[in-house]
This record gives C-alpha cells, structure tokens and sequence, in this order.
C-alpha cells in the first residue's frame, strides 16, 4: 500500500512538472463524452493537450487514457492559471451544464484575451450568453450530429471524403489550413505568381480573408496578404515542406 501510495505521488509530480512547462497548448475542460472523444482527436495532432476534470471517478479514465490532466474545478481562476491558460493557444468549455460553461468562458477571457474558446452548449438559449461572455465558437454536439447524419444520407460520397481529410485517416492526403505571415515571401504575391501548386504540388480549396471572407477555388490572379489562411489539400510531406518554406520566409 505504501508503495503504491508512493508511485502516485511520483507520477503526480511528473505530471505537474509538465504542466509547468506548458506552451501554445489546449486546455480541455470537462472529460466527459464530449470532452474524451475531443480528446482523442486532438492527441493525433502535434500540440500539447491538458484535461482539467473535477469529477473523481474519471480520474483512473484519464491515466488510462494517458493524458496530462488536473483533477480540479474548471472554473475556479487559480485552477486555470495553473493550467497556464496565459500561454495557452485554446481552450475547450465542454462542462456538464450550460451555466458552468458561462462563467468558464467569461473567467478564460478575462485571464487571457487573446485566447480562443470553443464552448459546447445544450439549450439554444444559452448561445447568446455565450457569445457575450467571449466565447470565439459556440458548437451544439445535438446539431452537429443531426446535420453530419443528414449529410451522411444526402451525400455520402463527400462525407466519407472529409472524414478521411478531417479525422486524418488516410495519411498519404491531408487537408490543412497554413496561415500567411506578414514576413512571408508569399505575402502579397498572386497564387500564379508564388508557383505554389508547382513548388509543392498541392490543392489550394480556399482563402479565408481577415474579416472571414471565405474564396473558395481562387483564381491563379489572387492576391494572398497578411493574416490570410490557405486552406490546401496535398499529400503530408509536401504540405510538412509548405509549412516550413511560409514559416521560415
């Protein structure tokens, strides 16, 4: 008993010592049904990701599923500074209830204003609270699912095309979304100009302006500028050496 006592208060450490290094990470509120599954799709994904989850009994779920976690309330501010919410890149609010994911949203946006917050709700009624409260995206699991299954009997071809580009199952082709940096040598460059489809030989589906203005199939004359995001479907190495040629430019 003494010794098992012992390997948890050293597994804990471990734990906390990672979190106190924590950078540009996810913060995933709430482990359950949603909050797993969500999980599981980011972890296929290079980015770092924290669970903070207050109920107990998912406690042994969470080490189960080995994944960096803190058994506390999600929104009590101290829990989430020691999150590092302050340098973290987004969180999830994916509580049991509505409310809970109100004072979360409104307590993560006070800590971090640059943080962007994806908020699960249940009643349509709560959307409004949540966007005042300074959630970025307010997602409803119910209709999520009833469009995916509606989608799914209307056009299931395109359906099983995205879950393969979406969910990252077939490796050899990925769909990713490169943002335009203003240091880029791409920047204020036309598509045609920037040989971008020759260099690396990917799709270019779309660019998404600023203000959120979506070009979708843009002409070889469009002008890419700062804080565009192209939305490029390719093969995974060539889309890894697009990544890096943007980034390092």
């Amino acid at each position: 008993m003494v010794e098992g006592r012992i390997r948890e208060i050293l597994g804990r450490r471990k734990l906390d010592n990672k979190i106190k290094h924590l950078k540009n990470h996810y913060i995933i509120c709430g482990y359950g049904r949603i909050g797993r599954v969500l999980t599981g799709n980011l972890a296929d994904n290079p980015v770092d990701i924290l669970v903070i989850e207050q109920n107990p009994e998912l406690i042994s779920v969470m080490e189960s599923d080995g994944v960096l976690y803190l058994h506390a309330n999600a929104t009590d501010e101290e829990v989430l500074q020691q999150a590092r919410i302050k340098q973290a890149q987004g969180l999830v609010a994916a509580l049991a209830t509505d409310t809970d994911n109100v004072f979360l949203t409104l307590t993560a946006r006070q800590l971090n204003p640059d943080l962007y917050i994806m908020a699960r709700v249940s009643q349509d009624t709560a959307k409004s609270k949540l966007w005042t409260a300074g959630a970025d995206k307010v997602e409803s699991p119910y209709d999520i699912g009833a469009t995916s299954m509606a989608m799914r009997l209307m056009r299931p071809t395109v359906t099983d095309f995205l879950d393969l580009m979406v969910t990252r199952k077939h490796k050899d082709i990925q769909m990713e979304e490169i943002p335009i940096d203003a240091d880029s040598d791409i920047c204020n460059q036309s598509l045609k100009a920037s040989a971008i489809r020759q260099k690396f030989n990917i799709i270019i589906i779309a660019i998404r302006k600023p203000d959120d203005t979506m070009i979708f199939n843009p002409s070889p004359e469009e002008k890419m500028t700062a804080r565009d995001t192209i939305i490029v479907v390719g093969e995974d190495n060539n889309l890894s050496r697009f990544s890096q040629a943007v980034m390092k430019s």
